[in-house]
């Protein structure tokens, strides 16, 4: 009995000991379980929005559209964000069109055009806000090679309808035509069309969207004949006069020479944070009175007229 009782009390003993040894370890245990994980969430939200505020200030701006803008609008961009470390502006072209339509549903920030908004079908004006930022003037553009200096504006149509198809009938060599046209979607078509040509349809000849490539091609093909933006001319291609008038900036300043285009830089809405800057950046003097001015547009201060999406004229 002695015995069993000694060692029963020795199992109570280790028992109790255990016991307080297993209490002792079980207080701390869930400590270290649940603090990481009522930390764990916490503490990836804070890096997360202080990364993207200091290496993306802003949401990134997209304009897309005309290609005539193209070159006044990437030179501005890339001023722009030099000023403005961390700024993100991507310009693309794709013409008139498909700038109006990115912007108008929500997937560019500012859509570039020659034309407009008015003037394109199936797009909502009414929800677009128009800055215009510069002038521009097109005029028919050919190779070197052309002996032909000027048309007049039954002469230009002939040619660009096809009734016309050899230089030699309005006093050149004897040299066949090659038209190069640009797609529907252009807003400079839209603008030549309208203008030039009195809005006769063009026949079927060489089809290029950017103007880049129509230069490249008008100036590599003997007799080639297309039209571009005054700021796309260079030693590689001539303009024409149209009914002796040339396509300078006097001339179209006072509409005498008929053919120019606003630059239209569409927003859906009023612009805020970076959009809004930018656009007030190109309406700066900085750019407006040199920049534009370098890359062969007028700024929109230079024009004694105004016109309307109709077309109509008015003096200032």
């Amino acid at each position: 009995m002695k015995k069993l009782s000694k060692m029963f009390m020795a199992f109570t003993f280790v028992g109790a000991l255990l016991a307080g040894c297993g209490s002792n370890n079980a207080a701390p245990a869930p400590a270290p379980a649940q603090q990481p994980a009522a930390e764990q969430p916490a503490t990836p939200a804070p890096d997360a929005n202080s990364g993207s505020t200091t290496t993306s200030p802003g949401e990134p701006v997209t304009a897309v559209g005309s290609t005539a803008l193209q070159p006044l609008v990437e030179q501005t961009a890339k001023d722009y964000m030099a000023k403005n470390q961390g700024v993100q502006i991507q310009v693309q072209g794709g013409g008139s069109g498909t700038g109006l339509s990115q912007v108008a549903s929500g997937a560019a920030t500012i859509g570039n055009s020659d034309i407009f908004a008015e003037e394109k079908s199936g797009i909502p004006a009414n929800e677009l806000v128009d800055h215009k930022v510069a002038v521009v003037g097109m005029a028919a553009a050919v190779s070197p090679k052309v002996k032909v200096d000027n048309l007049t504006k039954q002469q230009l149509i002939d040619i660009f309808t096809g009734k016309i198809t050899n230089w030699k009938e309005v006093g050149g060599d004897d040299m066949k035509i090659t038209l190069v046209n640009r797609p529907k979607s252009s807003g400079t078509r839209a603008t030549f069309n309208k203008f030039a040509m009195d809005g006769k349809e063009e026949a079927e000849g060489i089809t290029e969207d950017s103007s880049g490539t129509v230069r490249k091609i008008i100036a590599e093909t003997p007799g080639a004949i297309g039209y571009l933006a005054l700021s796309y001319f260079n030693d590689t291609v001539k303009a024409l006069k149209l009914d002796g008038v040339e396509a300078n900036a006097e001339n179209i300043a006072t509409n005498k020479y008929p053919v120019w285009a606003y630059e239209h830089m569409y927003t859906k809405g009023e612009p805020t944070g970076n959009a809004k800057a930018f656009l007030e950046y190109i309406l700066s003097d900085e750019v407006q009175k040199k920049t534009i001015t370098d890359l062969g547009f007028l700024p929109i201060t230079d024009m004694k007229v105004e016109r309307d999406a109709e077309g109509k004229v008015t003096q200032k």
